[in-house]
Order: C-alpha cells, then structure tokens, then sequence
C-alpha cells in the first residue's frame, strides 16, 4: 500500500462531501463518537521505516501492529515506556497516537504525547505535511505532532510517526499492603515526593499495588522502605507482571462493566465519593468508577463533582451514546480546536463526532 491510495480516497471524500472513519485494527472503535462514513483502512500501510537502538526512537507507519514494535524494542532491551493499552492484538501505533491513552506507567514516564518526537500527516487536501523531529513546527508555532496525540484523528490521517523508546528497567518488583481510600491516597502523595522508584500504583478493594522499577539495588531499597510498618507482601514474579497487564489492556475484572468513567484529577485531590466502584491508578492522578444504566441523570453531577477537584471526567466505555464522552472543553481550548481542524480539516472529512462533534484535538489525555 502507497500513499496515493489514500490521497486518492481523501480527495473523492472531499469530491462527493462523503465523511471519512479511519480504522486500523478497529481495536478502539468503541472509544469516542460512533464511527462513521467510509472506511479508510490503514492497516495495510505497515512496517518500520526506521529503528537504530542507541538512538533511542524508533519511526513507523501508522498501520504497524504495536504488538511487531513492542517485539523488535524487547529483543533490544527497550520499551515503549508511556505502556500503552493494546485492547487487542490488532492494535496498531496509529491508532495508539490517534487514541492517546496510556497505561500503568504513565505515573513516572509520561504520557503518549510526551514521547511523540514526530509525525506524519496527510490532510483534508490529501496533502502529506511532516512535523516535529528534524523538520519543523507548523507555522502557528505549535508542536502538531503531540498535538496529535488524543486528537482521534480528527485532524487528519497520521500516516507515520516517530517515538522515543526508552531502556526496559533492570528490576521490577510489586508491594501490595492493605489499606482504604484515604490512607492509600495519602501514602501515595507522600511517597510522591521522595526519590523512590516508583513506576505504577492502583488501589481497589482496599488492597494498595506499588510497582517499583529501576537497578537491582535501588528496587530492594525502596521495597524496605514502603513496607516498613506496614503488614505489606511482595508479589510473586508472574502474578505481578498479570496484574499490571490486565490494568493496562482492561482484562482485569474490574473493567468487567458495561458503563466506565474515567476521571483525571490532581493526585493530591481527596477521595471522590460518587456512587459506584472505583479503581485509582497513577498515584491519585487517574480514577476509574463503575457507571450505571442512569447515566444521562448522573454525567452532570459527576462532571461537576470532578470538576469541582480540579480535573474532569470522560465516559470511558457506554453503549449509551446519547451522553457526550469527553469533558465539555473550555472556551478558550475548544476555540483552538476549532481553529487547528480549520487548518488541516475545514471540510470535516475524518472521523467527525468521534471527538467533539467533529472538533480538534482533546489535550485532556
């Protein structure tokens, strides 16, 4: 597959004013708006364009399955450190810049955003545009390459993109201690600010998990430190590594749920009582609670009760589509939206209402 295949779909679509879905392996077509209009398939535009370990970054077409890229950086001892949710075996790292999620690890390393270095971009002219890396910024001074991460193609169709791998650590070790809501949101903010190790956290059901990452001498440090004073155990080797997988691809039970919230707020932020389950990850900066089937009466009291902390909330996974997925954005956000898909997308062609009813990127990620 070539890039005149989908020059010549972008330019019919903009020909007959026919929208435009981009699916690669249609592995996170629950997420966002319904899909509509044609499909663009690009999971036939594949392979890695460029791959040298010691330069930490590796390039690569917008269909390559995440599952080939995480092989090649294993075999050379690195990792896609932002530990992006797979969600399945078709996933492809178009899709993961296009949905801009990430798992456990974000807490330490950072988000999708954070490593995109660049990007290709065809736009709603069927014009190839690169960014970020070695070539340029857009002319408005943004950096449209991270700009593309979240943005669930809305923007136009990522055909490649660069990212910056990072060393896989040493060690690993998981320390899991009882504790509630508070006490657990506590330690982690205290913990937060000391030079621990710490690379992924979740608390549920009252049980605390600490994931600690990093040389051999530092891991065993930092677990005697955690556990001092607290009844804490360390996992075995393979339960551990089973527990942040099924965090980070939603097949722990707990995601188990027809109706998800996930809510973003400030890792110091108090517990939020709203009703249902929750689930903390990310030292307190990302909290999940199960919904209901009521949820169009509840979304505006559970954005404003988030809200009101410091963060907002996403409806995560509902097949009631009738309540909007992501946070309203404020004014002076949804006007840069609007004015960075008027640059790549004026006619609206790609993927319109997966985000907000054909609007820009959402940097809520």
């Amino acid at each position: 597959m070539t890039l005149d295949i989908f020059r010549d779909q972008v330019r019919q679509a903009a020909a007959d004013q026919a929208p435009l879905r981009i699916r690669g392996g249609g592995t996170k077509d629950w997420y966002g708006g319904a899909p509509i209009g044609r499909l663009l398939d690009t999971s036939g535009y594949a392979g890695v364009v460029d791959y040298e370990p010691s330069e930490l970054v590796i390039t690569a077409r917008c269909g390559t399955p995440l599952a080939d890229i995480e092989a090649l950086l294993a075999r050379h001892g690195q990792m896609l450190a932002f530990e992006p949710p797979r969600f399945g075996a078709a996933s492809t790292i178009g899709g993961v810049v296009a949905a801009g999620l990430s798992g456990p690890r974000r807490m330490a390393a950072g988000g999708v955003r954070d490593f995109v270095l660049g990007a290709q971009l065809m736009n709603g002219a069927g014009e190839v545009l690169n960014f970020g890396g070695q070539v340029m910024k857009n002319v408005a001074g943004y950096d449209v390459s991270r700009l593309l991460a979240g943005s669930m193609g809305t923007l136009g169709l990522i055909t490649q993109v660069s990212l910056k791998v990072l060393p896989a650590p040493v060690r690993e070790a998981t320390l899991q201690m009882p504790l509630d809501e508070i006490a657990a949101l506590r330690r982690l903010n205290e913990w937060a600010g000391q030079p621990l190790p710490l690379s992924a956290s979740c608390w549920h059901d009252g049980v605390l998990s600490v994931r600690l990452s990093g040389a051999d001498s530092a891991v065993t440090a930092a677990v005697d430190k955690l556990g001092a004073g607290l009844p804490a155990s360390v996992m075995p080797e393979a339960g551990a590594l089973a527990l942040w997988a099924s965090l980070r691809d939603h097949t722990h039970p707990y995601f188990d749920t027809p109706h998800l919230w996930r809510m973003a707020l400030p890792p110091h932020a108090s517990a939020i009582i709203l009703k249902g389950r929750s689930l903390i990850e990310w030292g307190g900066g990302q909290r999940w609670l199960q919904g209901d089937a009521g949820l169009s009466d509840r979304a505006a009291d559970i954005r404003r009760t988030v809200a009101a902390s410091g963060g907002h909330a996403t409806l995560f996974r509902s097949p009631d589509k009738s309540v909007p997925v992501f946070h309203p954005l404020p004014p002076a956000l949804a006007l840069l939206n609007r004015r960075m898909q008027q640059a790549f997308d004026p006619d609206r062609l790609f993927n319109p209402g997966r985000l907000f009813a054909g609007e820009g990127a959402d940097y809520a990620n």
